[in-house]
């Protein structure tokens, strides 16, 4: 075989590397930043940073499978990905709520820490395959902390939650249940209508950048903070486990530093722009109001219990749940050494 034959027989880089063609469904809208914004940067920064090698088409919500089954939809091939909050899971999966943080857990920094550096990573690959998913999971994106929820009236004590129709999600939404609350869970359009028809008396939903994008001002006038219920809130890129098994090594570095870069970017975009729409808030008629200390801590003390409760009852939501509990151990020292109050500044 002459030099050029022998060449021209060797696999090119786009041969050798493979392509990608992967329909994902998103759960959240794309305008939603940090929330759906970091699933069309992904596909956006893939068919650039490929040159067109790996190309994955995004579809909203609902378009090829009901919001809340796009997990079993890529387990079982139905699409190749999804992206969504692991916490939709929790039903099925007890665990899989931990990895949004859960309450008075990990803040966005931190958390990013424990799943990178600490083992969460690999936690969540063999949470859900225990449960016998077939998906890989990345970290594709992650926001501050939400607010407490948005509420027709104001909220004094954990006793006004007793009786009340609230949208809540995750951990929280067993916390408040503690105290007769009672939880259902949608998305979010669905959420503006059962406000708006009454349906249901509150929600929690995200933070003020992608509650105004919702319009829950226009819907409830009292919005609570601190979000004590979701300190960070991590979305993933869901994959089918063999479609994920025939991508190459190239593409699969690729998809993971891309998820990375999203991560890092939904961030930037959330702290970047919370604070100015707060500012709004006043001329648009909307009550800030802060939870008391006393109040939180006796939210604090209630997800304690149901925390342990859970543990109980489930292995590996005790073997991750503790894992968390030990970095932030260890992390608090750091922060509080490290780190300005949060209150330094109001004398200025």
């Amino acid at each position: 075989m002459t030099g050029a034959l022998a060449l021209s027989a060797l696999p090119g880089p786009a041969q050798a590397q493979g392509e990608v063609r992967w329909k994902l469904q998103t759960a959240f809208p794309t305008n939603l930043p940090g929330l759906g914004s970091p699933a069309q940067y992904l596909s956006e920064q893939l068919d650039a940073a490929s040159g067109g090698r790996v190309q994955i088409r995004v579809f909203a919500p609902g378009k090829l499978v009901p919001t809340l089954e796009i997990a079993e939809a890529v387990s079982k091939a139905k699409i190749q990905a999804g992206f969504s909050a692991t916490a939709y899971e929790q039903g099925q999966v007890p665990a899989a709520s931990l990895f949004n943080s859960p309450p008075f857990g990990l803040k966005p920094w931190a958390f990013m820490a424990w799943y990178y550096e600490g083992g969460g990573h690999k936690m969540l690959q063999e949470l859900f395959q225990d449960e016998g998913y077939n998906i890989h999971f990345e970290l594709c994106g992650i926001t501050g902390p939400e607010t407490a929820g948005w509420y027709k009236q104001p909220i004094t004590d954990v006793s006004d939650y007793d009786g009340m129709k609230i949208r809540f999600a995750g951990l929280g939404s067993e916390v408040i249940k503690e105290y007769g609350a009672s939880v259902t869970l949608m998305g979010g359009s669905e959420t503006f209508q059962a406000l708006q028809t009454g349906r249901l008396d509150a929600t929690e939903f995200s933070m003020p950048m992608i509650d105004q994008l919702i319009g829950f001002n226009k819907v409830a006038k009292y919005n609570l903070f601190p979000g004590w219920h979701a300190p960070a809130n991590a979305v993933y890129l869901f994959v089918n486990g063999d479609s994920w098994a025939e991508t190459s090594d190239a593409n699969k570095a690729l998809i993971k530093n891309v998820c990375r870069a999203a991560t890092a970017t939904s961030l930037a975009q959330n702290e970047y722009s919370n604070g100015k729409v707060l500012e709004t808030y006043a001329d648009k008629g909307v009550e800030v109001q802060q939870i008391p200390r006393e109040t939180l801590k006796k939210l604090q003390q209630t997800t304690e219990k149901v925390l342990q409760r859970e543990a109980e009852k489930d292995a590996d939501f005790k073997r991750i749940w503790q894992s968390q509990k030990e970095f932030q151990r260890s992390h608090r020292l750091w922060e509080k050494r490290a780190h300005l109050p949060a209150d330094f500044y109001d004398s200025e």
